[in-house]
């Protein structure tokens, strides 16, 4: 490999003015790259091609082919190579093109990323993030499509973060990158294009949930993709006289357990929205938590809207497969009705 000996221009610090997702990823690649030089990108047709989803595009130009590194067609050899250069001091951030295509790294990811730490007493750091776009909503078929979190949360030692917009795309994945524990860093692929204003600091620490909206009646909990939903969920529901509050949780591993709970007791009714399946999901977790915290608090069951327990469906049928603003108010409704007519 060689170094491209004309390099371009490497801005640094977040984006100014409206600007995509993507864009927001990319200018926190580019920062964190440009600060410190053992920051390395490695993936397929992440180099000259700009990844799949263009997140990438201009670092192979900036910073040349021995740290923007297109690999085979091999996550399992991506992981690998990524926790054999965080052991030699380089901090790697690897994109899996597609969140189906992660498996083949799984056993690296859960048998030697997750437990290398631990394994050495707390002496071998391992910073090494894996940026994964996830979930549906942009006309893909399986393994293109998939809301695989569950797998990762449910692994001690992992870190595990989602964001929603612009301005955590930027300093969640800024945060990531100068972590030294492995992050899992979940991207919306059908938000990419969404654009958002990108503050100069990151306001909040990476395992703390966001309170997008507070609420008396009900509160919806949503990460990712989702977010957008159950905001839109709310404001629906205002124009029929609930108050419904929005929670992005952010962090999928550590969950915020305090602001969850607090904002439970706050309203006595959640429900829990993402893409992936309800069973054994991540709703399944804060259903449990919070009712474990605050069971004399709720004035019903949390409950859950999720995917359907069944494999990722043609493009055709996905908008029914996922949840809607429909399906949200249906649950709010359960929730705010719950005990009426019993």
């Amino acid at each position: 490999m060689t170094v491209s000996t004309e390099p371009g221009p490497v801005r640094t610090g977040p984006p100014e003015g409206l600007t995509a997702m993507a864009a927001a990823l990319r200018a926190a690649l580019h920062t964190a790259m440009a600060e410190d030089p053992r920051v390395v990108v490695t993936g397929e047709d992440v180099g000259r091609l700009g990844g799949v989803f263009r997140v990438t595009d201009g670092l192979h130009a900036a910073f040349g082919d021995r740290r923007v590194v297109d690999t085979p067609l091999a996550e399992s050899g991506i992981v690998g190579t990524a926790i054999g250069l965080a052991l030699r001091g380089y901090r790697p951030v690897c994109e899996i093109q597609f969140d189906g295509f992660v498996y083949p790294a799984f056993d690296q990811i859960v048998s030697q990323l997750a437990k290398l730490r631990a394994r050495s007493g707390g002496r071998t750091a391992l910073p090494i993030v894996i940026r994964i776009p996830f979930g549906g909503g942009i006309g893909a078929v399986e393994h293109h499509s998939e809301s695989n979190e569950a797998y990762f949360a449910h692994t001690a030692g992992l870190r595990v973060v989602a964001c929603a917009d612009a301005h955590d795309a930027y300093h969640l994945l800024r945060q990531a990158v100068a972590a030294d524990d492995p992050v899992i860093f979940f991207e919306p692929k059908r938000r990419y294009w969404t654009k958002g204003e990108v503050g100069q600091e990151p306001d909040l620490a990476p395992d703390r949930a966001r309170v997008r909206r507070v609420g008396s009646d009900c509160t919806l909990v949503a990460y990712g993709p989702s977010v957008a939903t159950a905001l839109a969920a709310a404001e629906a529901a205002e124009e029929d006289g609930w108050s419904v509050g929005v929670v992005d949780l952010r962090s999928l591993s550590p969950l915020d357990l305090p602001t969850l709970t607090e904002q439970a007791r706050r309203t006595g009714r959640m429900v829990v929205v993402h893409e992936a399946t309800t069973f054994l999901g991540m709703g399944a977790e804060v259903a449990a938590a919070v009712t474990e915290a605050c069971f004399d608090h709720l004035e019903a069951p949390v409950l859950r809207v999720g995917g359907y327990h069944l494999p990722y469906p043609p493009a055709r049928v996905e908008d029914d497969f996922l949840p809607d603003v429909d399906r949200v108010l249906a649950a709010v409704d359960r929730a705010v009705g719950w005990g009426a007519d019993r």
